[in-house]
């Protein structure tokens, strides 16, 4: 079972200091995707006059931006990061980059419709563009802290995490949530991607985790052990639902998320769509076609 963490300490429009190069601005935007919101990252010391980084400045919000401003007063934004380009991590970007005048970095926006679904709360911001693209690997630093761009994609082909070398830390989007599974979409998402970039990230040994939503993740090992078992699991129970007789997603997710949310179910449908689009890869199932939400699968 993963241990998930939900309970912690927060309030909408505060900043908080959570490390020593770390403070926190959540937004006001909970929701069943957001949990609490999209809380803001910003790096670097609190002192006046030193530059800082800012991390996924989140959805189009007034209340938030100006909280946003006034977390950074007196110091200079060097950067403005964004981890993907869901609705809720980069729409402000933009609007508050030009405000403090830093640049966007960010991995290239996907150049399709990004879900087989319209009924997602994390719909693509279609009209984000970055100042600099980045591929993983990048480096960039400031007053006391340095950060490298890890590329990790699977939520979405265009993910990228941020390490904060001080602190062995990883800003990891939605790649990793404390408070829940993440959500794994195709057409962009991609199962396989998604595993392979856990499996980076679990190699890499970080002392913390800090998603956009939620609890920082701080038994680390543990924690990432808990959550590649999970996936591991749902995929060989999709596997026995479809050799049972299950040939459709519409069969399969009332059997396996019964316990869920039906409000979640569209965002599970698609996860295992994801599940079904590997297992097929792999030769471990069949499909007449490329497959989709509503068509039937078979054992190999």
């Amino acid at each position: 079972m993963i241990p998930f963490v939900r309970a912690f300490d927060f309030a909408y429009g505060r900043r908080d200091q959570v490390s020593p190069l770390i403070q926190r601005v959540i937004c006001d935007n909970p929701g069943p995707f957001t949990f609490t919101g999209t809380g803001t990252y910003i790096v670097g010391p609190p002192e006046d006059g030193a530059s800082v980084a800012v991390i996924d400045p989140g959805p189009i919000d007034d209340s938030h931006r100006e909280a946003l401003l006034a977390a950074v007063e007196g110091r200079t934004v060097s950067h403005v990061l964004v981890t993907h380009t869901h609705r809720d991590h980069s729409p402000l970007a933009r609007p508050f980059a030009d405000r403090v005048g830093a640049p966007v970095l960010a991995m290239r926006p996907p150049a399709r419709q990004t879900h087989a679904s319209g009924t997602l709360d994390e719909e693509e911001d279609e009209v984000f563009a970055p100042d600099t693209i980045l591929s993983g690997g990048e480096r960039i630093a400031g007053d006391g802290w340095t950060m490298a761009a890890l590329a990790t994609p699977g939520h979405t082909s265009n993910h990228m995490a941020f390490v904060l070398e001080e602190e062995n830390a990883l800003f990891c989007g939605d790649h990793v949530m404390g408070w829940s599974t993440t959500v794994i979409a195709p057409p962009d998402g991609n199962m396989s991607a998604y595993m392979r970039s856990l499996d980076a990230v679990i190699a890499a040994g970080f002392s913390a985790l800090w998603p956009t939503h939620g609890a920082p993740v701080t038994d680390v090992a543990p924690f990432l052990a808990a959550y590649r078992a999970h996936r591991l699991e749902r995929e060989a129970q999709i596997l026995t639902r479809v050799r049972a007789g299950d040939r459709t997603i519409a069969e399969i997710v009332p059997a396996l998320y019964a316990a869920v949310d039906q409000r979640l179910w569209p965002a599970a449908s698609l996860s295992v769509l994801a599940h079904l689009i590997k297992l097929v890869d792999e030769g471990r199932l069949t499909v007449d076609e490329a497959p989709g939400l509503g068509l039937t699968y078979g054992a190999a």
